[in-house]
């Protein structure tokens, strides 16, 4: 998450989304640069050199950025698309890209025999659990290996006896060995170490099973820790345009803008309180804008009273009182030109002004992942 307080430049003037015109009904939609998203994949390619393949991490709806239009833009130079579970699987495959899906965790048992009919490479952290998946038929794994993520997979101690059964089982085809890096955006001693023993567990590795491919880098590694690349890298983050380390922020465009309309418009007298709570009172004569999005759009409701803002004409407005499900209050009151059904950017650029994703992240206390993932399915996207 990006430190409080630290402001990013805005890119250059180019780095605008191109003119998109949207339907005067619609009350939040989205709108996806897919040209931002493929200069970021150009970005990562930079970074990892000509060798490594890509495995562009598309889970949670693309990190709510529409994953069909995510995938067909990114399908160029990536070899392999991370997902969480087999329903977002068959969504990355109604793409039709002919790459390979990851399922990225663990599956349930009743979702074995759909990950191998649909020849889904499969996460484990045992033999025992790839034997369980090979009784549907041939299947290729990842095999998951633990060194500090505490989450999924084998200890770095079982990894090399855990690999020579598999080897040995007659349905299971190793595919690729990989760790996850939880600390490498705020812990760079800690992750050294983690790399430094895994490369030397990879090399015992891969005598016992030559071909099968290792990746350890997220978007964090990608960025700090590139010479680790091995034969895979998985960005997430980064192929939107967002940095997990603000000093690499202008390296990268943001691919998403987030907007809404005014919907009703009031003149709202000295102590008159706003929303539920009562917890903003003006202080002097107002003028209020009814924005249509609220907390069910994803529009975090942890954002009220911490200094959240829009931007309507180009200027920044405040956010009044609690967000509701399905409503904002902003404060227009140096804006007498707005009109009902308005644009109001709630993360984008607007003029001279922008709202980036880390700053609603922010100001809810949370990290900019959950803000993306969390916009909500009746928010329209639209892929530009």
């Amino acid at each position: 998450m990006r430190r409080p307080g630290v402001r990013i430049p805005l890119p250059p003037l180019h780095h605008h989304m191109p003119a998109l015109s949207v339907p005067d009904h619609l009350r939040t939609w989205v709108e996806i640069n897919l040209g931002a998203l493929q200069r970021n994949l150009a970005f990562v390619r930079k970074r990892i050199g000509p060798q490594p393949g890509i495995l562009a991490v598309v889970k949670a709806n693309a990190y709510g950025h529409g994953v069909e239009g995510v995938v067909r833009a990114l399908a160029g130079d990536t070899e392999v698309f991370g997902v969480a579970n087999v329903k977002e699987a068959l969504e990355v495959a109604s793409a039709s890209t002919s790459r390979c899906v990851m399922l990225l965790s663990p599956c349930l048992p009743a979702e074995y025999e759909m990950a191998v009919r649909s020849g889904y490479i499969v996460t484990v952290s045992s033999a025992e659990e790839a034997l369980a998946y090979s009784r549907y038929g041939d299947v290729r794994v990842n095999f998951k290996v633990d060194t500090g993520m505490g989450r999924a997979g084998c200890s770095s101690a079982l990894a090399v006896d855990e690999v020579r059964q598999m080897l040995g089982m007659e349905h299971v085809f190793l595919y690729s060995i990989s760790t996850h890096l939880p600390s490498a955006d705020e812990d760079s001693d800690f992750t050294i170490a983690q790399l430094t023993s895994f490369d030397v567990l990879s090399d015992q590795l891969r005598a016992i099973a030559p071909g099968v491919k290792f990746h350890v880098l997220n978007s964090a590694g990608v960025l700090t820790r590139p010479e680790h690349r091995f034969d895979l890298v998985r960005p997430g983050l980064i192929l939107y345009g967002v940095s997990p380390l603000p000093e690499y922020s202008m390296k990268l465009e943001p691919v998403l803008s987030w907007k809404s309309r005014v919907v009703l418009l009031r003149d709202l007298p000295a102590g008159a309180s706003v929303s539920y709570g009562r917890s903003f009172i003006a202080q002097k004569p107002i003028r209020t804008a009814l924005v249509a999005v609220g907390y069910a759009d994803g529009f975090p409701r942890q954002v009220s009273g911490r200094g959240a803002s829009v931007l309507v004409r180009g200027v920044r407005c405040a956010v009044l009182g609690r967000v509701t499900m399905d409503q904002i209050v902003v404060d227009v009151s140096m804006l007498p030109e707005v009109r009902l059904g308005d644009e109001v950017t709630l993360v984008g650029r607007d003029g001279a002004e922008r709202n980036d994703v880390d700053d609603l992240a922010s100001q809810a206390g949370t990290i900019s992942w959950e803000i993306l993932s969390g916009i909500g399915r009746r928010v329209e996207r639209f892929h530009v």
